[in-house]
């Protein structure tokens, strides 16, 4: 038996990443980096409205947060700047995700 082209396996592939996908939305299943966003959004919420030493809890949180992605080898300035985006967009309060329309039920039954 002859091995698959890297065409094939390819194509093999993305059928069954399609699949993959196809089923988690189906099931209404978060991927990781859904859970991931909410985790970290519920985590800088939570920092700003129930801490009173807000600054020390998230230079905190940096710290950790940066020295495991300087531990992945990213740029720790790049990482910083990242996460200090991310606490600006998410300390406003506002609920920053979008909907997910194709989660919705389907309308045509």
């Amino acid at each position: 038996m002859s091995r698959k082209s890297r065409k094939q396996r390819n194509v093999e592939q993305a059928a069954r990443q399609q699949r993959v996908r196809d089923e988690a939305r189906e099931k209404r299943r978060p991927s990781r980096d859904d859970v991931a966003r909410m985790l970290l959004w519920l985590t800088i919420h939570g920092i700003q409205t129930r801490r009173r030493d807000v600054r020390a809890v998230m230079k905190r949180l940096r710290d950790e947060v940066v020295e495991g992605l300087e531990r992945q080898r990213f740029s720790v300035r790049e990482s910083e700047e990242v996460f200090e985006e991310l606490v600006a967009k998410y300390a406003s309060g506002l609920f920053p995700f979008r909907p997910k329309r194709h989660l919705e039920p389907d309308r045509s039954s």
